[in-house]
């Protein structure tokens, strides 16, 4: 078998796995998960049930990768913004123009169904979802910097680590998510983000002397 021949039988190989892939995620976010069934998942990209199993093992891995790309993209997102703010600005206001940014990604970029499929997978309880709840997630690292940066800079100061700070943090911002959720569209994501951040700024920003 020629060069030509292998690299041809590769590049059909890797459309027909992008062409399950897409057709996937796009039912996915149309429809019920547990409803989006692998057969309807081949209609839909137009090929055979056995060519799904040669590239994934089940539904369940398919959604895995699924729940891998979007934590990846949305936490891209998150760190390169906090790379373009200025250094000099101050950690608090770090922190509230990080949570907007979130909210931003989370309304305009994922949105409201996308976010409800992902809540819908971890809860379900039966997917891995290990990327979605890691804690060396990027987002985790990214509002530690600006903890550490507040405390160093003397802006902060903590009855705890800025690790266990960062934590609680993404413990509240899943909370007013998953109430954004279930009150959507009645509920300002971004408003709240601010509003619960802003109290929690009180508690541990150092007042002038």
């Amino acid at each position: 078998m020629g060069k030509n021949e292998i690299s041809c039988r590769k590049r059909k190989s890797d459309e027909t796995k992008e062409k399950i892939y897409t057709s996937a995620k796009e039912l996915f976010k149309k429809h019920d998960i547990e409803k989006v069934s692998v057969d309807s998942i081949v209609k839909k990209a137009g090929v055979s049930k056995g060519a799904f199993y040669i590239y994934f093992d089940s539904k369940d891995e398919l959604i895995s990768t699924f729940i891998e790309e979007c934590v990846e993209k949305m936490d891209l997102d998150y760190s390169s913004y906090l790379q373009s703010l200025p250094y000099d600005m101050s950690s608090s206001q770090k922190l509230i123009k990080f949570v907007e940014k979130i909210a931003d990604i989370i309304c305009h970029s994922m949105g409201y169904e996308m976010m409800k499929l992902l809540y819908q997978i971890h809860l379900s309880n039966h997917v891995k979802t290990d990327a979605l709840i890691s804690y060396n997630r990027i987002i985790y690292s990214t509002l530690n910097s600006i903890i550490l940066q507040g405390i160093e800079q003397g802006e902060f100061k903590l009855e705890m680590t800025a690790e266990e700070f960062s934590k609680h943090s993404v413990i509240i911002l899943r909370g007013i998510t998953y109430e954004w959720c279930i009150r959507y569209p009645d509920f300002d994501l971004k408003e709240n983000y601010i509003r619960h951040f802003k109290l929690l700024l009180t508690g541990i920003t150092n007042k002038p002397s």
